[in-house]
């Protein structure tokens, strides 16, 4: 199986894929500066849903108190982008 790293607009692609499919929301509606939980419609059962799908597709832990930061499509594409680099280098990222 070959291993290939994913560009940030690969790994955005990915991820506005899995919210469309998972969340059945329109991909037009998903953009950078849209809100995360207004735009999925997310209740407290969803969060747990996208964490699912974060681990299982980036292979990383979630936390919740991670979500607090986060309220558009931008700040989860570079939480995620963020995590992925940090598994990959090995460090802690201190935000």
């Amino acid at each position: 199986m070959e291993k290939i790293a994913m560009n940030r607009q690969g790994i955005i692609e990915k991820i506005n894929g899995f919210l469309v499919e998972e969340f059945e929301v329109d991909a037009e509606k998903i953009v950078p500066e849209g809100n995360l939980r207004e735009t999925l419609a997310l209740d407290s059962l969803d969060y747990i849903d996208l964490v699912v799908v974060i681990e299982s597709n980036f292979g990383f832990k979630v936390k919740p108190e991670d979500f607090t930061s986060i309220s558009t499509f931008q700040d989860f594409y570079d939480y995620v982008i963020g995590r992925i680099e940090q598994k990959h280098t090995g460090e802690t990222v201190i935000s």
